[in-house]
């Protein structure tokens, strides 16, 4: 009998070095990436989908890099949007100038509501706002 797989939702800051230009990061990134998608489906949302849309000229050039049957999208649960609301509070209360919640408090909400773990390179964020997540982060 096997393991169950795990779910991995996977910030933009990842594919950014993937599909982008080379950077000190990409090596990195692209074995995790890997490893994470050994063990079980890669997730997106639409934040993450919209930050990445950015390097890209053509919506097709993205989806054939972002395969809807390599990486599961999925809708910000409405949980996720509550518990980034928490989190923007939190900051807010720490001296944050934001004035609305960033993309990383959905994203941060969206994997801990779901269960799932998170894939970044910017762990800091995550882990003082989303203290119980499962982060994959560089060491």
């Amino acid at each position: 009998m096997g393991t169950d797989p795990v779910w991995t939702l996977v910030d933009s800051n990842i594919w950014i070095d993937v599909f982008g230009h080379p950077s000190a990061w990409r090596d990195w990134s692209l074995r995790a990436l890997a490893k994470a998608f050994d063990e079980g489906p890669l997730c997106t949302n639409q934040l993450i989908y919209a930050e990445v849309s950015i390097r890209f000229d053509r919506i097709e050039d993205l989806e054939h890099l972002m395969a809807p049957h390599e990486v599961v999208r999925e809708e910000l649960p409405y949980e996720a949007a509550f518990l980034a609301g928490k989190a923007f509070n939190q900051y807010k209360r720490r001296g944050g100038m934001k004035r609305s919640p960033i993309p990383d408090f959905y994203i941060g909400g969206h994997a801990a509501v779901r269960g799932y773990r998170l894939l970044t390179r910017d762990t800091t964020r995550f882990t003082t706002y989303f203290p119980k997540l499962d982060i994959i982060g560089p060491e």
